[in-house]
């Protein structure tokens, strides 16, 4: 029998052969808290679906039955693509799914509202689950599978492990939302060892997530790459977001000054301005449309960082986040010099 280093290497004990995935988990993770446990605090499964939406690609729950399905088909030399999405998708998903089946033999895209990484009083609850919709969008496209799992295939009663990834984590959405980059990397390295795929692509809008999920990714080893690609607009340039369904009418035209406000980011920066300047007018733009801010900072796109008020660098990340009314958007734009543009 021939050599096969996928299986060796993502093995059904996924990752590390012979060490398991619970062992893997608990080295690497400290205790969470048992409330994500309770099946009082959170539905079973995060939707139901009809058998009717689901005809040409193949629909899982089973982690185990994934992790074996793609094993088989990497062993075969087939490349794999993952599109993680927590499902009320829109063109900004499609556009991470056609990359991903353009560029990958097989493509699996995970459907999970992820409970630990919603803060309480966040939108848990009400975040949009358009199942059915979701899996005729995803056969239209043509993955492989899709990956519905209820909340105990991924949280297991009893289990206490949790991901930390520091650094990047501390700062902006780290700090107004507690817990919630613990709960992002934790179901990503999850999903990542069930579905063992090549290559994972993550959209640019949630740009702080994306900074997080590849330090992991460094940090642990992961045999994954991962592909970042562009924010996908509506046409007068608002962020694609699940959420924007929580917007009234007027809302969403007041939503359009976090595109604006990056704008005018993007034009000062290659005029030279400093980045206090920069944040101060992205702040007055969002501000002129009642867009209570969280922040509006220009930092360094690798640590995340505060860019000095006097720093002159080729490349910088333009970061806003803001409210309108009860629904909470968050927005970005990298910033290039002329010459590097």
């Amino acid at each position: 029998m021939p050599w096969q280093p996928l299986r060796l290497w993502r093995s059904r004990d996924c990752f590390v052969c012979g060490e398991s995935e619970k062992t893997l988990l608990t080295a690497l993770s400290k205790k969470a808290s048992g409330k994500i446990m309770s099946s009082n605090s959170f539905p079973l499964s995060n939707a139901s679906y009809s058998s009717d939406a689901a005809s040409t690609a193949k629909v899982v729950s089973d982690g185990a039955v994934l992790r074996s399905q793609v094993c088989e088909a990497q062993a075969l030399g087939r490349r794999v693509g993952f599109v993680p999405t927590m499902g009320a998708l829109h063109e900004g998903h499609a556009s991470l799914v056609r990359a991903a089946v353009a560029e990958c033999d097989d493509v699996i895209v995970s459907i999970f509202v992820n409970p630990t990484q919603f803060a309480p009083g966040e939108d848990f609850q009400r975040y949009p689950r358009p199942i059915d919709a979701d899996i005729r969008l995803l056969n239209s496209l043509g993955v492989r599978w899709i990956f519905v799992p209820g909340v105990l295939e991924l949280y297991r009663t009893g289990e206490s492990t949790r991901v930390e990834v520091h650094g990047p984590s501390a700062r902006w959405e780290g700090a107004m939302r507690a817990g919630h980059f613990s709960g992002v990397a934790t179901v990503v390295l999850k999903l990542f060892m069930v579905a063992p795929a090549n290559v994972a692509y993550f959209g640019a809008k949630d740009f702080q997530q994306t900074v997080i999920v590849r330090q992991m990714v460094a940090d642990l080893f992961l045999p994954i790459r991962i592909v970042v690609h562009p924010t996908v607009r509506e046409a007068d340039g608002v962020a694609m977001s699940s959420r924007n369904v929580y917007l009234s009418p007027q809302q969403r035209v007041q939503a359009r000054a976090f595109h604006e406000s990056l704008c005018c980011a993007e034009r000062l920066w290659r005029d030279g301005a400093s980045p206090d300047l920069i944040a101060q007018t992205m702040c007055e733009t969002l501000s002129r449309s009642q867009v209570v801010v969280d922040y509006a900072v220009v930092v360094d796109p690798e640590t995340l960082e505060l860019l000095e008020t006097n720093c002159h660098v080729p490349r910088a990340v333009a970061l806003v986040a803001g409210r309108l009314g009860q629904t909470r958007l968050i927005d970005n734009r990298e910033l290039l010099t002329n010459d590097q543009k």
